[in-house]
């Protein structure tokens, strides 16, 4: 008994009988070719600096930090004698033409004052103070400033710092960075040239500090002839960090 064909194998021997090629099954799809991975470049090499400036200006403004002080056998007459005292300070600045913008009470203050020797505490009376900043914008006029104040209230006058500085610190803290900034672009290029190459374009620019330190001369209980007065100059500074690439 011959063995049943299906239509498929019948199919395949009538091809093959008549001397054509069988139809073979499709050969599945090749898979796609992966891309080539991208190229990274390494990151440029690079020039940490910091530099650092300075600018310099004769001062325009004083600040005078004064004070009096007065005693009495009851807090009413320290308070007369304290505002006596007042009276004539404020009289004196305003006749050195200070403005009244430029006159301002700090601290106002009235305390017992006590004796403790013996081993006992007695109320020996009361002491007021009162103190005041004074502002001058002529700054050669500080010492005639000073020595008024000295000579309107005497011993109960107490003249305890002048500081000089700008009024408008902005244009000379301005100079200061833009000297910073040139300080760090040379050295930058001084490093770049002694290790062989060539300075690249800016990467990155910070201020790490900046100020203007005041030059103060400090006095206490001035007195006698005119008070001399020396007030230098201001010197604003300024350090930056700059990042620059090299090649």
């Amino acid at each position: 008994m011959r063995p049943t064909r299906t239509p498929v194998a019948a199919a395949l021997v009538t091809l093959l009988a008549l001397g054509l090629p069988a139809v073979t099954a499709p050969v599945a799809a090749a898979s796609p070719a992966r891309p080539a991975a991208a190229r990274v470049d390494p990151a440029p090499a690079t020039i940490t600096v910091t530099g650092e400036g300075s600018a310099t200006a004769p001062p325009d403004v004083a600040v005078v930090a004064v004070a009096v002080e007065a005693t009495g056998a009851t807090s009413q007459a320290a308070l007369d004698a304290q505002n006596t005292a007042v009276g004539a300070l404020l009289t004196a600045v305003r006749a050195q033409g200070v403005a009244e913008r430029d006159v301002r009470t700090d601290t106002i203050s009235l305390q017992p004052v006590y004796d403790t020797e013996g081993g006992s505490t007695r109320l020996k009376g009361y002491q007021a103070a009162q103190s005041f900043s004074v502002k001058v914008r002529e700054v050669e006029r500080t010492g005639a400033v000073l020595q008024s104040i000295t000579d309107a209230t005497g011993d109960a006058g107490r003249i305890n710092a002048v500081a000089f500085e700008v009024s408008d610190p902005v244009p000379l803290q301005a100079r200061a960075r833009e000297a910073a900034h040139d300080d760090a672009r040379a050295r930058a290029e001084q490093l770049a040239r002694l290790s062989g190459h060539e300075l690249g374009r800016l990467v990155s620019l910070s201020e790490d500090s900046a100020g203007y330190p005041r030059p103060t001369a400090q006095f206490a209980d001035a007195a006698g002839a005119a008070v001399p007065t020396a007030p230098g100059e201001i010197r604003a500074t300024a350090t930056v960090t700059a990042v620059y690439e090299v090649s």
